[in-house]
């Protein structure tokens, strides 16, 4: 739940008008494209170490993404690259965060990103639906089908779900609607869950941008510190 002592991510993320206004803004940060483009020599050069490591997938928003950051790779996924490397495990962490995108944006992307073979898939979306009041049934068919698709590889790989709640402008019935869907398509995929990837963050004005919306570095290395506690023992255990 948004919590009540700071303003909640979106309505203290400066309310909900600009909130909407933002929407526009979300869609310009960068992030993973789906357009093909072949690597450069270099990258070629070291396309068999990549391809002797297993792939942890970050598929989300610009909250993923890392908008507003001077480096995507300060974004929690480029933080969790480098307590792989840390560990000395052997994977690596591709972010395909996409700003302004939303579940139903995420879904239309999976046939794509699932072309390669992953080992851990890390789902954080939904937000944006929030942001445009949803229906909160239509999210949880989009996360359910993006969990089912991942889980149809062969062999699936480790499923983490990054919860996300709801601003509170919608009212209570909504929030709890849409609250739920995040622990129930953990239960039912049996993915591991984060219940609120913004935990600690949300609403504090010193870890997020001047939007109030974007976390800064500081609340991405937050983020990453939840995310790394749930995913740590997927990638002790191996492949």
């Amino acid at each position: 739940m948004w919590p009540h002592a700071h303003p909640p991510i979106i309505a203290g993320w400066r309310g909900f008008r600009l909130c909407l206004a933002l929407l526009a803004a979300l869609g310009g940060c960068r992030g993973a494209s789906p357009e093909a483009t072949p690597p450069p020599a270099t990258e070629a050069a070291a396309r068999p170490a990549l391809a002797e490591k297993g792939v942890v997938l970050a598929v989300g928003t610009s909250l993923t993404a890392g908008y507003g950051l001077p480096d995507p790779d300060l974004a929690y996924p480029g933080l969790l690259e480098k307590r792989v490397e840390e560990a000395g495990l052997p994977y690596r962490v591709v972010n395909a965060g996409v700003s302004g995108e939303t579940s139903a944006g995420a879904l239309r992307r999976m046939d794509w990103l699932l072309r390669q073979k992953i080992d851990v898939l890390l789902l954080e979306t939904g937000a944006n639906d929030a942001l445009r009041g949803q229906d909160p049934d239509a999210t949880r068919a989009n996360i359910d089908a993006i969990l089912a698709r991942a889980g149809a590889q062969s062999p699936p790989p480790h499923l983490v779900v990054l919860g996300m709640k709801a601003p509170p402008n919608f009212g209570a019935v909504y929030g709890r609607r849409f609250d739920a869907i995040y622990p129930e398509m953990a239960r039912k995929h049996r993915a591991v869950l984060v219940p609120f990837v913004l935990e600690g963050v949300a609403g504090i004005t010193r870890l997020n941008q001047a939007d109030g919306i974007h976390p800064t570095e500081e609340g991405q290395r937050m983020m990453a510190d939840l995310v790394w506690t749930a995913i740590r023992p997927l990638l002790d255990r191996g492949r």
